[in-house]
């Protein structure tokens, strides 16, 4: 079953969810270690290339899963849910997709910065589609920063949260999505 149905998400979702998380957490980690690299790092330049060419594919699997949802709507939360943690799932979604779109395009602002695109996965050519002051790559820095390390949170949360109600509540939420 590849759409979702009304108490189980299909094949797509799971996948789409799963790819997304890993590949998010990686760009996480990713950009976290790079940024402690010197320049002249062996690895400098191509830790930079990688985490923007998986920052873009991210970008992309996200239009995809933003579609997606609306072609396969996410199964209704369950019944047993307390109000509170309905209102708090249904912020930590909406919270995690718009991370999945910020994040990237705070990134993208600022390996454009200079006016110059780059490759992607050697590739695709991403171009630099408009000017960016010295203030706009400021700010994107700060957004990519602060949101990237927010997203941890709201991924202990929602992992958190899945965990506890599969296995304190007996609610099966985590099977849902395995």
């Amino acid at each position: 079953m590849t759409k979702n149905r009304a108490a189980e998400y299909g094949r797509a979702s799971k996948l789409l969810h799963w790819i997304l998380a890993m590949c998010m957490i990686a760009l996480v980690w990713l950009g976290w270690w790079m940024v402690g690299l010197d320049y002249y790092h062996a690895w400098s330049m191509r830790a930079l290339e990688l985490h923007r060419s998986i920052g873009m594919a991210v970008f992309a699997l996200a239009a995809v899963f933003a579609i997606w949802k609306f072609i396969s709507p996410s199964p209704a939360l369950q019944a047993e849910l307390r109000p509170w943690e309905r209102a708090a799932a249904r912020a930590t979604h909406i919270l995690l997709i718009c991370a999945m779109f910020v994040i990237p395009v705070s990134g993208y602002l600022l390996s454009t910065s200079s006016g110059s695109g780059f490759e992607m996965f050697g590739l695709i050519q991403i171009p630099a589609v408009a000017a960016v002051t010295d203030r706009m790559r400021d700010v994107a820095e700060s957004i990519h920063y602060f949101t990237s390390y927010g997203l941890l949170a709201l991924v202990a949360i929602h992992a958190g949260a899945a965990l506890k109600h599969q296995f304190f509540d007996g609610h099966g939420t985590l099977k849902r999505m395995l």
